[in-house]
C-alpha cells in the first residue's frame, strides 16, 4: 500500500497558455493567478521562454505540430490540453502531443488546480518510466557485450568456462567491471585459433 501523494505548492510556477485570444484565456489566467502561477499567453507559436516554463496549456482544437519547439510527445514540462471538441482525431492529436491532463472548454471557475496536479504527477511518472526503460536498455546492451566477448574469447580458450575465466581475469587486471573489460576485448582484433596451435 502506498502512502498519500504529497501535493506540492505551485506558487511561483510559470505557465504558458498557447491559445488564440479568447474568453477561455481570460478564465484560465484568472484561475492560474489565483493559485500563484505566473502566466504568459501566446498564439500561434511558443516563445523561446517556453522552454523554461513549468506548465504549457495548449489549444487542442486549433493546435498543430509546428507550434512546439520539441519533438512530438517529448515536451520538457507537463502539458495540459484545452479541449472544446471531443472529435476523436483532435483528442488523439492532443494525446500524441503529450497531454498529461485536460481542461474542458468553456473554462469555468474550477478544474485548473486539479489539472495542474494531475499533469505534474503524470509527467513525472512518464519521465521515471522513460529513465527506467533507458537503464534497462543500457543494462541489456552491457549483457550482450559480455556474451559477445565470451563468444570471441572461446575462439582462443576453447570453452565457455575458460572464456568467462579469461574475461574475469581481464576485468581484475584492468580494475574495471566485466562490461568494460568485455568492451575492451571486443575492440581488439580477433586472433583465431589455427589447427595444431596448443591451447
Amino acid at each position: 500500500m502506498t502512502g498519500p501523494v504529497r501535493i506540492a505548492d505551485l506558487g511561483g510556477a510559470r505557465a504558458i497558455i498557447l491559445h488564440r485570444p479568447h474568453a477561455v484565456v481570460t478564465a484560465l489566467t484568472r484561475q492560474l493567478q489565483a493559485v500563484g502561477l505566473q502566466v504568459t499567453t501566446c498564439w500561434p507559436e511558443l516563445p523561446a521562454e517556453a522552454l523554461a516554463a513549468d506548465f504549457v496549456f495548449f489549444d487542442a482544437d486549433m493546435g498543430f505540430d509546428d507550434q512546439f519547439p520539441w519533438d512530438k510527445g517529448a515536451a520538457p514540462m507537463p502539458m495540459i490540453a484545452l479541449i472544446g471538441s471531443e472529435a476523436p482525431g483532435r483528442v488523439e492529436w492532443a494525446l500524441a502531443t503529450g497531454a498529461n491532463a485536460q481542461v474542458l472548454k468553456p473554462v469555468g471557475d474550477s478544474g485548473v488546480y486539479s489539472a495542474l496536479l494531475i499533469a505534474r504527477h503524470g509527467f513525472e511518472a512518464r519521465r521515471t518510466l522513460a529513465a527506467e526503460a533507458a537503464d534497462l536498455r543500457r543494462r541489456l546492451g552491457e549483457r550482450q557485450t559480455v556474451v559477445r566477448a565470451v563468444v570471441q574469447l572461446m575462439q582462443t580458450t576453447g570453452s565457455e568456462d575458460a572464456a568467462y575465466a579469461a574475461l574475469r581475469a581481464a576485468a581484475m587486471d584492468g580494475r574495471v567491471g566485466l562490461e568494460e573489460a568485455a568492451a575492451r576485448i571486443l575492440s581488439q582484433p580477433i586472433r583465431p585459433v589455427t589447427k595444431g596451435t596448443p591451447r
